[in-house]
């Protein structure tokens, strides 16, 4: 009889146990259009990254006001639950299989009639994803991942079937969008138009490019092919990615710190106070010292692309189907 009891109080408990640990199988939406998140559910924990407005996360637990989510590149961190759309798994098939747009701009504003004189429903930034329901003149109907409506210009957005097909993820294609993030300040975790860390800045590149890629410098580092580094720097293509930080004088393993992407006659761009260009070579106006004597590697990425584990597509993702 004892044994019985406790089997149906185990029972009783399953579900709480499963909300917990996130084996619920419970899913959401971000729903502003950029979310910090956190080391732990604490405002004065580390801010850790950002999710974008329309980026599906796995829903892992849930602690006050906080909510433990994983990410599409497979990060785990905390977000205000507030900025969450919870969903099932097959609320959130349903979200990914209906039509959306991105948004291509930087910036930009949805409104609650298409014009841009009336109220804003909230801002965008470039990646956002919204639920295109229909056209209207110069303007988008769009639904957000709670059921809010607006308006959303279509000179700043895509359908993303229609975007996905007209990507240039070539090296120069990807680099000209990197320089439309020029001068955007240095925030620790950022990675979105409102600010970006190093590794923030690679990611949210290549998220304009549909591109997924590892959170962290130390995580990209392991990607891709290793290019040789010599003095002349010759064997360099424009778009690997360099790598700065600290060799370690007992033989351990280097220190990966600081990241940024190469576009050619020894210059890069990286994230650094602002996103600006810095150059390896000692004539260059441009010259970076710093970070040329801290040069630890570089890796050729773009070929690897949904060929090797944590380089995809979204179209590759789970998350995203």
């Amino acid at each position: 009889m004892r044994k019985l009891s406790l089997l149906l109080a185990l029972c009783m408990l399953m579900p709480c146990l499963l909300h917990a640990t996130g084996d619920s199988g419970e899913w959401g939406v971000v729903n502003v259009s950029v979310s910090n998140t956190r080391a732990a559910a604490d405002y004065n924990a580390g801010m850790e990254s950002q999710a974008l407005l329309g980026m599906p996360v796995r829903v892992l637990e849930t602690k006050n006001e906080w909510t433990k989510v994983e990410t599409p590149e497979h990060y785990v961190h905390w977000t205000l639950s507030a900025a969450i759309q919870r969903m099932t798994r097959e609320q959130l098939t349903e979200w990914n299989s209906g039509r959306q747009v991105v948004v291509t701009a930087l910036c930009s504003s949805v409104y609650e009639l298409p014009s841009a004189k009336s109220q804003i429903v909230s801002d965008v930034v470039a990646g956002n994803r919204l639920r295109l329901l229909d056209r209207k003149g110069r303007y988008y109907r769009v639904l957000y991942p709670d059921g809010r409506e607006g308006y959303l210009s279509r000179r700043d957005c895509q359908p993303v079937d229609s975007w996905r097909s007209r990507l240039d993820n070539s090296p120069q294609g990807i680099i000209r969008t990197a320089f439309t993030l020029m001068g955007i300040p240095y925030m620790w975790g950022g990675t979105s138009p409102k600010g970006v860390d190093c590794s923030g800045f690679i990611r949210t590149v290549l998220y304009m490019h549909d591109i997924i890629i590892p959170r962290n410098a130390s995580q990209q580092a392991r990607k891709g092919t290793p290019v040789t580094l010599d003095d002349d720097f010759a064997h360099l293509q424009p778009g690997d990615l360099l790598f700065f930080g600290k060799r370690n004088g007992d033989g351990s393993p280097a220190r990966v710190q600081h990241v940024g992407m190469y576009i050619g006659d020894k210059r890069f761009i990286h994230s650094l106070g602002r996103v600006r260009i810095a150059s390896l070579d000692s004539g260059d106006p441009l010259y970076d010292e710093y970070d040329l004597r801290r040069l630890l590697s570089a890796t050729r990425f773009l070929p690897h692309v949904n060929r090797e584990d944590g380089l995809f597509t979204t179209d590759e993702s789970d998350f995203y189907k």
